[in-house]
């Protein structure tokens, strides 16, 4: 007798909804093939990819004034990390689009299965909705399609958060320094990442790990630093650049006029450090007793350990870290950025679209209110132009969302606090 095609599904179903590293393993190969037919027959679009190799080309023929290091698109901006990768990026590919894309698909797929890996290592989300991190037609293009220098800085970014969860945290910030030093963006990771330090680390591994990553911005910058330190430290780390309004996807239905003031730049930046604040004193540190407590007792210790000469011999390590807490912190902490930026651009949806499903099911919203938040969300990104509506609609989701957080319930902190719980 044949067999019963329905049970086999079944099987087949019961298989990888008991193994989601089976399922993200399909998926990372499915996704693999999709990569390759995008970009064997989707059209590539010129955007920044001539600007990144004069850039490139002149910063490979000696120059050194970073205000003289421009392209089609304008005058370099970023810290010198991107130099060296897009270098890297020219040698390998010979500065031809057709290879670099190959290169860049590699690198989706290996992004892809960082990600998974923080997902599987969290274990927040469930089996089936790992195929929501290979649905995004924006991010598809963003990497294959358009070549931007935000898909390295996120590749570092999110290898640095799988070595955080293991509490790694010298080679992890080593990491984290090597994505800003490629592009800025990834210092809104640096507030949660400071706390969750601060919560596992000693005054000696706070130093040691901040030397570590201050020392790595130090020598990726040294060749300007030495000879045009002032334009390079005011070209690739300048904070107060204003963006086009016209490219905006989160705030076109503000008037232009407001966009570009400076108290609507004050009003979100506002927004944005006392909303991090009431999340890392309510929720992030609701084991500790709030900010200030875990603060004190921090500061307590480390003054005692100087006062007797200990602060350098004791261990590193405080305690260790619940996973999901991390990835929580980290992901919520830059999300909280992407509500109040400004300005986000299309290439932008890299920073946190990764995040979504973990950010989603975080939430105590139903299934299928998750599911709508999330196509709301890429269907907004898919909007080109952005509109009155489009840009409206995405920040009431992104408050939503936020808003969704703050109602959740807290995960411990600790991992010793995680089996009091009951999770073991």
């Amino acid at each position: 007798m044949g067999r019963n095609p329905s049970r086999s599904i079944k099987t087949l179903i019961d298989r990888f909804r008991n193994s989601k590293t089976n399922f993200a393993s399909l998926l990372l190969c499915l996704d693999a093939i999709l990569v390759t037919l995008i970009i064997f027959y989707v059209p590539y679009t010129k955007i920044d990819w001539d600007a990144y190799m004069s850039q490139v080309d002149g910063f490979l023929s000696g120059e050194r004034d970073y205000s003289k290091l421009k392209g089609d698109t304008g005058p370099l901006v970023y810290p010198a990390g991107f130099l060296y990768v897009y270098s890297l990026v020219k040698f390998v590919t010979g500065g031809h689009v057709f290879p670099a894309q190959i290169l860049f698909g590699v690198m989706y797929i290996i992004n892809l299965a960082l990600v998974q890996f923080i997902y599987l290592k969290t274990d927040v989300i469930p089996w089936w909705a790992f195929v929501l991190l290979s649905l995004s037609k924006r991010v598809h293009s963003i990497f294959v399609l358009r070549l931007f220098n935000d898909c390295f800085a996120m590749i570092f970014l999110h290898a640095s958060m799988a070595l955080l969860l293991y509490q790694k945290w010298n080679l992890a910030l080593l990491l984290f320094s090597g994505a800003v030093s490629i592009k800025m963006n990834v210092l809104l990771f640096a507030p949660p990442l400071l706390l969750l330090m601060l919560k596992g680390l000693s005054f000696k591994g706070v130093f040691l790990a901040l030397l570590g990553a201050g020392l790595l911005q130090i020598s990726v910058g040294l060749p300007f630093l030495t000879s045009y330190p002032v334009e390079y430290i005011s070209r690739a780390f300048n904070l107060g650049r204003v963006f086009i309004h016209f490219w905006s996807v989160n705030f076109k239905f503000v008037p232009e006029k407001v966009f570009i003031s400076k108290e609507f730049a004050s009003a979100l930046l506002f927004l944005h450090l006392t909303t991090l604040l009431v999340f890392a004193h309510y929720k992030w540190s609701k084991y500790e007793g709030g900010l200030i407590c875990l603060l004190h007792t921090w500061l307590k210790d480390t003054a005692s350990k100087l006062l007797s000469f200990q602060v350098f011999s004791c261990k590193s390590r405080l305690k260790t870290i619940n996973k999901e807490h991390i990835a929580t912190v980290m992901f919520v902490g830059n999300f909280i950025g992407i509500v109040f930026a400004r300005s986000l651009h299309y290439q932008f949806y890299s920073w946190y679209f990764y995040s979504l499903p973990f950010l989603l099911w975080k939430t105590t919203f139903p299934t299928f209110i998750r599911l709508i938040l999330f196509a709301g969300v890429e269907l907004c990104w898919n909007i080109y132009p952005s509109t009155f509506y489009s840009s409206l609609i995405l920040l009431c989701i992104h408050l939503f969302i936020l808003w969704g957080l703050w109602m959740a319930p807290v995960e411990p902190s600790y991992v010793e606090e995680e089996k009091s719980h009951g999770k073991y």
